[in-house]
């Protein structure tokens, strides 16, 4: 399954905040966006939301943007 979501770093906590009018997945994350946090961060969260383990949550592109295309297998 691919995602794309929009992430809105040093919330005052993470959790997944609905959709965009486009379709698109709002997250709201408490880490900051430095060296990796915020991603590691909306990894676990994902993983965690859709039942599966961490390891099958990947990022695919927007790495260092709000936007980001998410793959998550089963």
């Amino acid at each position: 399954m691919d995602l794309r979501v929009k992430v809105i770093p040093k919330s005052s906590k993470s959790e997944v905040a609905g959709y965009l009018p486009d379709g698109t997945l709002r997250v709201k994350i408490a880490a900051a966006p430095e060296r990796g946090k915020a991603n590691a961060e909306l990894c676990a969260l994902l993983a965690k939301q859709f039942g599966v383990p961490r390891k099958n949550v990947a990022i695919v592109s927007g790495e260092t943007s709000q936007y980001k295309h998410v793959r998550i297998s089963r």
